[in-house]
């Protein structure tokens, strides 16, 4: 049995196609079944739906032999940039180019971001993606406070929690709407194949057969 992990939305949704070119198709809705392990039309396949953070724990301590989720979400678990597993047991072969948006530093309107963050400033940031920020700003030189928050990042620098956020940027449009602007690009974010190394060596075959035919879709785009 290859068990993959995978979470509700946008990934799941754009994962669909990939899943079809390895004539892999999910039998049911995600959106309307309370099922949590989804059967396919291979019957040594089959779904498993977790929290998006959770993908790379399930894939990497075997509860499931492949995963997809961002970038932001394995360089939080502890990968290094470019695949190499920090985290013993986890391998990335695919940059699968789908669930496409950016990490960027959003501020309220009116604020002197280009000031706040001079050599010697103290800036203090909400984010839920502690690892990338700390690093950013400390290759800047930037002293920060780091808060961690899961939700409603708006809502930080609108009532003085924080003087800027780190987060998702997908149309801007939210931040739009809540009077904050984009004032920094950290990175751009895609959503990664990961794979378990000791399930890669006991079920080699298949598992290749499924990164190859991934392979072949982000190839042909």
């Amino acid at each position: 049995m290859i068990t993959l992990a995978l979470s509700k939305g946008r990934i799941f949704d754009e994962t669909l196609p990939l899943l079809k070119a390895a004539g892999i198709e999910v039998l049911d809705d995600p959106d309307k079944t309370r099922k949590l392990i989804l059967a396919t039309n291979q019957p040594d396949v089959r779904v498993v739906l977790v929290r998006a953070t959770d993908v790379p724990t399930y894939v990497q301590y075997g509860g499931a032999d492949l995963g997809i989720t961002g970038l932001d979400t394995l360089l939080e678990h502890g990968m290094e940039w470019g695949g190499a597993a920090s985290n013993a047991g986890l391998y990335q072969p695919l940059d699968l180019q789908i669930a496409k948006c950016r990490i960027s530093v959003a501020v309220r309107e009116g604020f002197d971001y280009a000031a706040a963050v001079r050599q010697g400033a103290r800036l203090t940031v909400a984010t839920k993606y502690v690892a990338i920020a700390r690093e950013f700003f400390a290759a800047k030189g930037v002293h920060v406070d780091l808060i961690k928050l899961y939700g409603s990042m708006e809502l930080a620098p609108l009532t003085g929690l924080a003087d800027a956020i780190v987060d998702l940027v997908s149309t801007g449009n939210t931040l739009k709407a809540n009077h904050l602007v984009e004032v920094e690009h950290i990175m751009d974010i895609s959503s990664r194949l990961v794979v378990n190394q000791a399930a890669l060596k006991l079920k080699q075959e298949p598992i290749r057969r499924i990164i190859d035919a991934f392979a072949s879709v982000v190839e042909s785009k």
